[in-house]
């Protein structure tokens, strides 16, 4: 059992090397097209949505748009104050400060 695993890991790390090695020769020698390059500048923010959406609208496995959504709800902050201020600690903490205070009140309540 031991000895399969090893050779599953190994395995896979080197089918993950040739996958990104690949594409790091092929580009070397032609360079990235420019569409290409402009396509790729949107990948982190569309990978980051796709993350973060399902968990504020999703919580508990379907669609929530309730005020007893502390997700949605701190989410919208975060988003506001994202806007307005450039200051990521802030909308962090903010965000996990209301999260944190409607938990509490709907403890408390």
């Amino acid at each position: 059992m031991q000895n399969n695993l090893v050779f599953i890991i190994v395995i896979m790390a080197i089918l993950t090397y040739l996958t990104r090695i690949g594409s790091l020769i092929i580009l070397r020698f032609t360079g990235i097209p420019t569409w290409l390059e402009k396509i790729m500048k949107y990948i982190p923010t569309a990978i980051l949505t796709s993350l973060i959406v399902p968990s504020l609208l999703l919580p508990k496995g379907y669609i929530d748009l309730t005020l007893n959504n502390h997700y949605l709800i701190a989410g919208i902050v975060a988003i506001i104050i994202a806007i307005k201020k450039d200051n990521i600690i802030l909308v962090i903490s903010s965000s996990m400060t209301v999260i944190l205070a409607l938990n509490w009140l709907e403890g408390v309540l």
